[in-house]
């Protein structure tokens, strides 16, 4: 998909002509230097991005690297939801509000030219991207940081390197990637579950959990795993597995179908 390679706050969320697609040289002129071909996603990818992603009209949908505009129209047209795109490309942000006004959807949807390493992107419960895999790694701190716990993220073709996605499909012949932001349980808590209670020391890497609990003085192996802020571990106490599960909800974690519930200490 390269151009040419310029410094990387140019880099994949811009687009670049490319010839076959109709746009003028006078146009293609006017375009800024950029190093990633302008290659829209195929709309039989658009639809299963945002069916992974769940897109309902309540959601807010933010698109890193736009092109033109697509993925929001649809969801705006398709499903009822709100959002806007972001793309460096002012000629890719023209079109993408052309085909907003076409599809009877600028009450709902917007595009600006903006840096996307800049851009508050803590308002989206969805956030669709068809960038490169060193520009999604530069923006998974933010992701992670930014998004809420439970916001979802939808990546044609490209991955997160070592957060594995929660889901992958194939469409086309191409990838798609979908993750949850995965709450924050790394740390101490103690568990009240009926009479017995217990200490969890547990670490995490994305939406994998490890650790350690202390029960009536021993020490027994916790794993576990998130979903957004639903949380299920299993504790493995002399060979049987006891499971909870839970919704982390800030510095405590509510039981579900089960009377129990922890707060981190």
């Amino acid at each position: 998909m390269y151009s040419r390679l310029v410094p990387l706050r140019q880099a994949a969320y811009s687009t670049v002509l490319i010839a076959g697609f109709g746009i003028s040289a006078a146009l293609a002129q006017s375009e800024p230097r950029l190093d990633v071909i302008y290659v829209p996603t195929p709309q039989a990818l658009v639809d299963r991005m945002l069916q992974m992603a769940e897109v309902k009209a309540n959601d807010f949908v933010i698109d890193l690297g736009c092109g033109d505009g697509r993925m929001v129209v649809t969801a705006a047209s398709k499903y009822g939801a709100t959002g806007y795109g972001v793309d460096i490309n002012p000629v890719r942000v023209e079109e993408a509000n052309a085909n907003a006004k076409k599809a009877g959807v600028t009450d709902k949807v917007s595009f600006k030219i903006a840096d996307l390493f800049q851009e508050d992107i803590s308002k989206a419960s969805v956030m669709t991207m068809y960038l490169l895999n060193e520009i999604n790694l530069r923006l998974r701190p933010k992701i992670l940081s930014d998004l809420k716990p439970g916001s979802r993220v939808v990546s044609h073709a490209f991955t997160m390197d070592d957060w594995e996605p929660d889901q992958r499909d194939v469409v086309e012949n191409k990838n798609i990637y979908f993750w949850y932001v995965p709450a924050k349980v790394e740390g101490k808590w103690q568990v009240e579950s009926g009479e017995q209670k217990l200490t969890l020391d547990l670490q995490q890497k994305f939406q994998m959990v490890s650790g350690k609990a202390q029960i009536d003085g021993k020490s027994v192996d916790v794993s576990g795993r998130l979903k957004g802020t639903e949380f299920t571990f299993t504790i493995d106490r002399d060979g049987k597995k006891q499971e909870y599960k839970g919704i982390v909800d800030g510095g405590q974690i509510k039981g579900v179908n089960a009377a129990w519930q922890a707060r981190k200490s």
